[in-house]
């Protein structure tokens, strides 16, 4: 009994000690650390200009409008979740449909249809996947350099401005592969519609 008492208090002991370094110190030197040398992704990559909050540029945001470049597919719920208030939250997931399954089948046919109506001057053969499908989080920022251009003409037009404008702010807001060699060259959407309506300059 005694030795067991010893033990058992060593093990509470270490359990404490470990308690306070793992879970409270070195959670606080992390955060402090973070908050200090990468304060901008420490508070969510918020793209701020003047004062008004656009959004995240690591979450995707679902545009619509033909002026607009348009990211991956959404799958939006408004229903599940709801603020203090009672008022509805947007909640935007995977879709979890099997590629082999009927329904999948149905919805990329509608968004294929969608794309080739709101792109008729484009190639019709050559729709990027990205663009008909949604990613595994279901709130990718990002699309391919190929997808991005795929939708230059319509952007151009809506605009009433030269393709080629369109493209040099693709470009600026076009991300490398990591370390110049590891996965694809990326275009964030957020930043790019906001470049096009006049509101990111930088």
């Amino acid at each position: 009994m005694k030795d067991f008492r010893k033990i058992s208090g060593k093990s509470a002991l270490l359990f404490l000690i470990m308690m306070i370094l793992c879970g409270l110190l070195y959670t606080l030197a992390m955060t402090g650390i973070s908050a200090l040398f990468f304060k901008d992704k420490a508070n969510g990559s918020i793209i701020e200009v003047n004062g008004v909050k656009y959004g995240s540029g690591l979450l995707g945001q679902q545009f619509t409008a033909p002026e607009h470049l348009w990211g991956r597919i959404m799958i939006l719920d408004v229903s599940t979740y709801q603020d203090e208030e009672g008022n509805p939250l947007m909640y935007a997931g995977a879709s979890n449909k099997s590629p082999a399954g009927e329904e999948f089948e149905k919805l990329t046919a509608e968004r294929v249809a969608m794309i080739r109506e709101a792109n008729p001057d484009a190639d019709m053969d050559a729709i990027p996947v990205e663009l008909v499908t949604c990613s595994g989080s279901g709130l990718d920022p990002h699309i391919s350099p190929a997808a991005a251009e795929y939708q230059v003409p319509r952007i151009a037009q809506a605009r009433d401005i030269p393709e080629e404008k369109v493209r040099e702010v693709i470009a600026k807001y076009t991300n490398g592969r990591f370390l110049g060699i590891l996965g694809e060259k990326t275009v964030n959407v957020l930043e790019v519609n906001l470049a096009l309506d006049g509101i990111l300059t930088e």
